[in-house]
Parts: structure tokens; C-alpha cells; sequence
């Protein structure tokens, strides 16, 4: 016995709804652990504020003491709203800017986890600060996987000279 012609219109129906509630889910815990972790570095940043970062190369004028290496890494991962959003606007061009608040907040989680790592060593300053960045939606032909970036804020670390 052959199933009604509108069963076809309902399962289409569903799954056009489960795809929007999908998008709905992701949009709004994707807005709220975003904006959760805005404020949250906001804090940090706030605290870490005496230690100074430099892109210079070289020693900034008054900089005195022992140097190391000091680096900070995060991986982010994109929504399940933002890979839609950017599909959506790869189909006609333009900037991405659902992946802009992303990559804003990859350089600031990397930028205080490496003063994190500088104030725990004893360094007031970092200077020749770099950055990296690295993709790591390689999934072959298949186009499954969802995005995510890992970043990487490294440089040199001033450690004070103490006086004996």
C-alpha cells in the first residue's frame, strides 16, 4: 500500500523545523558562552594590565634583567549558527564576520594565557610578542568537521634583576 502523497510534505516539514531549532539552539547558547567569555577575559585582562606586552624585537628602553620564552595557546571552536551564518554568506561574498568575534577572542584567550604564564614566572613584561594561528577543520573532501583555530601569542619575558 503506497503512503499518502503528504507524508513526504511533513517529513519535509520536520526536518526544515529540526534544521531551524538547531540553528536556534545554536544561536543562542552560541551568543551566551560568547558573551560569557567577553566578560570573563575582560576581567582577566583587567588584572594582568601591569604586565606590559611589546611587538618590538628588541628590549624596550629601561628594560633590564633575565629573559625566557613565555607563550599562551587556545583552541576556539565555531557554533553551530556560525558555520550556517558563514556558509550562507560564502554563497554571495564579503567578509565572514560571523568567524570575526571568533578570531577576536583566540588572540585574547592566547594574549592572557601568556601574561598568565609571565606573571607565575616572575616577568613584568613581554616584549617581541608574536602571534600563530592554525586551522584545524582538515577533514578531507567531506566538509563535516566544524571549524575551530587553534592561536598562539608567544615572546620574550623580562624577569626583574633583584638586588643583593
Amino acid at each position: 500500500m503506497a503512503l499518502p502523497s503528504w507524508s513526504s510534505d511533513v517529513e519535509l516539514l520536520v526536518k526544515l523545523g529540526l534544521f531551524l531549532a538547531l540553528l536556534l539552539v545554536g544561536f543562542v547558547f552560541g551568543r551566551l558562552n560568547e558573551r560569557r567569555h567577553f566578560r570573563h577575559l575582560a576581567v582577566r585582562e583587567h588584572e594582568l594590565r601591569d604586565i606590559l606586552v611589546f611587538a618590538t624585537r628588541t628590549l624596550p628602553v629601561g628594560g633590564t634583567g633575565a629573559s625566557i620564552l613565555v607563550c599562551g595557546s587556545v583552541v576556539i571552536g565555531e557554533d553551530y549558527f556560525k558555520r550556517v551564518a558563514a556558509a550562507l554568506r560564502s554563497l554571495v561574498g564579503g567578509p565572514l564576520t560571523a568567524y570575526e568575534s571568533l578570531m577576536e577572542r583566540g588572540r585574547r584567550e592566547a594574549i592572557v594565557r601568556m601574561k598568565e604564564e609571565a606573571r607565575r614566572r616572575g616577568a613584568t613584561m613581554v616584549f617581541n610578542v608574536r602571534f600563530e594561528t592554525a586551522s584545524l577543520a582538515e577533514d578531507g573532501l567531506r566538509r563535516q568537521a566544524l571549524f575551530s583555530a587553534e592561536f598562539l601569542a608567544y615572546g620574550t619575558a623580562l624577569l626583574p634583576m633583584h638586588a643583593e
